[in-house]
């Protein structure tokens, strides 16, 4: 027992050195749970614009939007309980080799893929369709 009150630290040699550094909080979040990759306002517009005029088409009815530590990724589904038709997906540590879009299909087959986002989606103007 110490004469000290509950939760008070008792002086030691190093303690006062570590209690004295500054760490600024939003490097050290970066650091420690880095933020996720998320589709900007221009891509999720481009995105959305397909996404619209398949629905009207009757081709897609459903989607999910997943933003992850290493990609985003926009799958669109014919029905929601199924596996996603297509998925775009966004990898930036991919943009200075491959391109860090892609559209892949249901099973697994990369579509497209490159640099600019809008021409990766005229994937879809070529009448893709899915098999029942």
């Amino acid at each position: 027992m110490t004469d000290q009150p509950e939760g008070q630290r008792q002086d030691t040699d190093g303690a006062d050195q570590r209690l004295a550094s500054v760490v600024d909080l939003g490097t050290y979040r970066q650091a420690v749970d880095p933020l996720p990759v998320t589709f900007h306002r221009r891509e999720l517009d481009a995105i959305l614009w397909i996404y619209g005029r398949m629905v009207g088409e009757g081709e897609w009815r459903d989607y999910a939007i997943d933003h992850l530590r290493d990609k985003a990724v926009f799958s669109v589904f014919k029905r929601s309980g199924e596996y996603p038709l297509y998925r775009i997906e966004k990898n930036p540590k991919l943009a200075a080799k491959q391109g860090a879009f892609s559209v892949t299909g249901t099973d697994g087959r990369i579509l497209k893929r490159g640099h600019d986002l809008k021409a990766v989606l005229k994937v879809f103007d070529k009448g893709l369709k899915a098999i029942d």
